[in-house]
């Protein structure tokens, strides 16, 4: 049987990294009693030092990078469709006018 995958919440994540950096715990002995993985807790600190209050979006919630990606990639796909259309009307006219 394969283990349960957990969702831990941003207050959790949060209060974890603050006892390491606030309260003076290392990461091993915080992530011992909070019964998490120590690299899991490492990469929540670093991501939090890195992204401050862009950390941990989570639920649906996405980056400004990645909404702009997702729409950066929609206008490309929507403009090749056009191009396509474009070339096989050109394609049309040019051999109707032979």
């Amino acid at each position: 049987m394969s283990e349960k995958r957990h969702n831990y919440g941003d207050e959790f994540k949060r209060e974890a990294i603050r006892l390491v950096t606030e309260n003076g715990y290392g990461v091993g002995e915080t992530a011992r009693n909070l019964g998490i993985n120590a690299n899991r807790l490492s990469r929540w600190k670093r991501e939090a030092e890195t992204k401050q209050h862009a950390a941990f979006p989570g639920n649906g919630r996405v980056s400004p990078e990645q909404d702009e990606l997702h729409r950066l990639r929609n206008e490309n796909k929507r403009l090749r469709m056009e191009r396509d259309v474009l070339k096989k009307a050109l394609g049309y006219f040019a051999s109707e006018s032979s």
